[in-house]
């Protein structure tokens, strides 16, 4: 007899994508006067209650630390199989498979200043977590920092109503790079996250948090910040000066360190009580690690107060509209946005509590009260914008999709949306805006199918065609549009196929509304999809890609549609990239983690290299097949972290300088190697079902000329 297996509840469903909102907004809130101190926040702002990115010339929607490592790291669960007692150094070979080192995730200030990047040498040096973070190999001034808490959050809302399994996974993954009160801290705030699913009051979080905490150095603080908020009364700034004079950064070793900002943190969410507004103003205007700690104290509050807490003050959701980066090797998982998240969330809440999550099938499917999913009035339309709101049904009926409201469309007038499928043309971590480059590989390719459901209201509906902005031999954005669409009354099933780009990555997504009379009124997405690998993504020669290119060109936004942990990696004048790398795994790739099924070719030069080939199936940049030639051999290769297995092997020679086309296909469990179109060797596996693909490198240069993709 089949036992029925219990859903997820309603509450933690919009739990967990609340406290994801509010981890953004906080960050976001933060970000802008990151590194100021408190004296000049006053005296510039008095006090920051609304984004002010624009007033410091910033964008709003930024890669960061605090985001992506806390949206990674715990993929932990997802990449072991949700084991509940996941251990330190599972975690600790995430952080490897995610980060390239020097470009994603972390702030790369070097070993031991930057506490983190401390840790991730630690690492790769094969000291293993949590060693890698420990007081002992690090001392103290390296270990008592305050990035064991800023990713936190996730393990926390995959054990909702669960503090001991929260604060254990908190403590598993605070000690790969953190020790001592830094750890411990992190413990108390996830026991308080995961209990706040079900407890609003603020003292008896606190009490429990405490709890959970093995140092009595920090809950005497914490007894200390207490006592002084009771006193205070509504007077944040004598609770700050108390924490500046008594419990400043001066007083404690390294340059962030956790007992200040973990203070602070406190202070914030006792003074700010039940007004999520007033809580991140307090938290962002008192310096120090503004972001972390307001981005901390979001999540919480999201989790305790809800959706309806998020909406009492201000409008913070609209700007943010979803959107975010998760930056790590993984790169078309970095352009993602708040739904998408929260379903990655639940999967291991649900597969950890034995419960059910049945998550939409498409990627925009806008389930959560309020969600748009990136989508905006397309910043890149030329003339009258006829579209005045983006909503979701939800917001009045009891159903869900992107709700398009349009006034006065007509002849010359059209309104228009997009969703971001790559980059901008200002990369965000120039200097003027954000030291965390965007690094990611397009989500949407050329000659993928979109497919849409989209209602018409009236008898008389828009007409409506997909377009998309890429950049074109120029580096230049240039626009595509597809054929128009007429909308019947009710849904409307429409596919359309991304036309080609020459292998030019594709930054936007968008939907243009037509009409040839005056039109005012409403439509809606009510979900949209594409899926798998391209039938047919090729680059040419970088020539042909760019024909202005010069041999002093070393990158072009072809070349950045792949993500590099090799040491070097750049067009070539005479083919299309360099691929070069003097150790071991210098790995590059590009696509997403829903292709499937398909064979990868490209042309390369073979002479100085130990081992050079093409990956399949990535899942970061330490989770891939590939099929390569090495010492002699012609070889599958399987690698999982410290492991590389070669699943099968035939022997191999070649000339000096020999040009040969490589063909990696995969196709359900069965990895295959073709060289000059000859099958030379095959394996099975069903280690990975999907994922990215590119290239290997390693001890060596290789040119490549071209590079394939097509769906089998």
């Amino acid at each position: 007899m089949n036992q029925i297996v219990p859903a997820l509840s309603r509450s933690v469903i919009d739990k967990t994508y609340a406290g994801v909102l509010g981890k953004l907004i906080g960050v976001y809130l933060g970000r802008a006067v990151e590194g100021w101190f408190y004296e000049d926040i006053q005296r510039v702002f008095g006090e920051v209650d609304y984004y002010v990115n624009h007033k410091v010339k910033w964008p709003l929607i930024v890669p960061d630390d605090d985001i992506s490592g806390t949206f990674l790291f715990y993929r932990a669960l997802e990449d072991n199989g949700f084991p509940k007692d996941i251990a330190a150094k599972a975690i600790g070979d995430t952080w490897l498979n995610y980060i390239v080192e020097d470009k994603t995730v972390l702030w790369w200030g070097g070993l031991g200043r930057s506490t983190e990047h401390t840790a991730y040498l630690r690492l790769k040096d094969g000291i293993h977590a949590p060693l890698s973070g420990s007081v002992e190999m690090n001392g103290v001034g390296m270990a008592e920092q305050i990035g064991a808490e800023i990713f936190i959050d996730t393990w926390a809302m995959a054990n909702p109503g669960d503090p001991d399994r929260a604060a254990a996974m908190a403590r598993a993954a605070g000690s790969v790079s953190h020790g001592g009160v830094a750890v411990e801290a992190a413990c108390l705030l996830a026991a308080m996250q995961a209990a706040a699913y079900e407890e609003k009051n603020i003292d008896m979080l606190l009490d429990l948090g405490l709890r959970y905490s093995r140092s009595s150095q920090l809950n005497a603080v914490i007894a200390q910040v207490r006592e002084q908020c009771a006193k205070a009364g509504d007077d944040w700034r004598v609770v700050r000066q108390w924490l500046g004079d008594n419990h400043g950064y001066e007083r404690y070793p390294g340059n962030c360190p956790m007992v200040p900002n973990h203070a602070l943190l406190i202070a914030s969410f006792i003074l700010g009580g039940d007004d999520v507004q007033k809580g991140l103003k307090i938290a962002v205007s008192s310096g120090w690690d503004t972001d972390c700690n307001a981005g901390n104290l979001g999540a919480l509050n999201g989790i305790r107060l809800g959706l309806e807490g998020l909406s009492r003050g201000p409008d913070f959701r609209g700007p943010v509209a979803d959107m975010m980066y998760v930056v790590g090797a993984d790169g078309g998982e970095c352009l993602t946005d708040a739904v998408i998240e929260t379903r990655r969330v639940l999967r291991a809440t649900a597969a950890l509590s034995g419960k059910a999550y049945a998550e939409p099938a498409m990627r925009f499917a806008f389930e959560f009260p309020g969600s748009v999913q990136g989508f905006q009035k397309c910043p890149l339309q030329v003339g009258s914008q006829g579209v005045t709101r983006l909503g979701n049904l939800n917001e009045t009926r009891r159903e869900s999709g992107l709700l398009i409201s349009y006034e006065a469309l007509a002849k010359g007038v059209t309104g228009a949306i997009s969703v971001p499928t790559f980059i901008d043309p200002k990369p965000r971590g120039v200097s003027d805006t954000s030291y965390f480059e965007v690094i990611a590989s397009p989500t949407l390719y050329q000659t993928q199918t979109v497919r849409a459901s989209v209602r018409g209201f009236a008898e008389t509906n828009p007409a409506v065609r997909f377009f998309i902005h890429y950049f074109d031999e120029t580096d230049q954005l240039a626009r595509l549009d597809g054929e128009a669409f007429s909308l019947a009354k009710g849904d409307n099933a429409l596919t359309w196929t991304v036309p080609e780009t020459g292998g030019r990555p594709i930054h936007r997504l968008g939907l243009e509304l037509l009409a040839s009379q005056r039109l005012s009124g409403q439509i809606a997405i009510i979900d949209l999809d594409w899926a798998g690998a391209p039938e047919h993504l090729s680059f040419g020669t970088s020539r042909e890609l760019t024909p202005a290119l010069t041999p002093w060109d070393v990158t072009t936004f072809w070349t950045k549609s792949f993500v590099s942990s090799a040491k070097h990696y750049a067009t070539d004048i005479y083919n299309t990239f360099t691929l070069s790398h003097p150790g071991k795994e210098g790995v590059i790739t590009t696509g997403t983690r829903d292709w499937t099924d398909y064979t990868v070719a490209s042309e390369l030069v073979l002479e100085l290299h130990e081992m050079v080939g093409l990956v399949a199936r990535a899942r970061g940049h330490k989770r891939y097949y590939a099929g390569v030639v090495h010492e002699g051999k012609a070889s599958i290769i399987r690698r999982r972290d410290e492991q590389m297995d070669i699943l099968a092997s035939v022997p191999f020679n070649f000339e000096p300088n020999a040009r040969k086309t490589f063909a990696v296909t995969v196709k359900g469990d069965t990895i295959s190697l073709a060289i000059e179109g000859v099958a030379l060797v095959s394996a099975s596996d069903d280690s990975y079902a999907s994922g990215g693909a590119g290239f290997i490198i390693e001890g060596g240069t290789v040119p490549a000329l071209g590079f394939s993709v097509k769906r089998v």
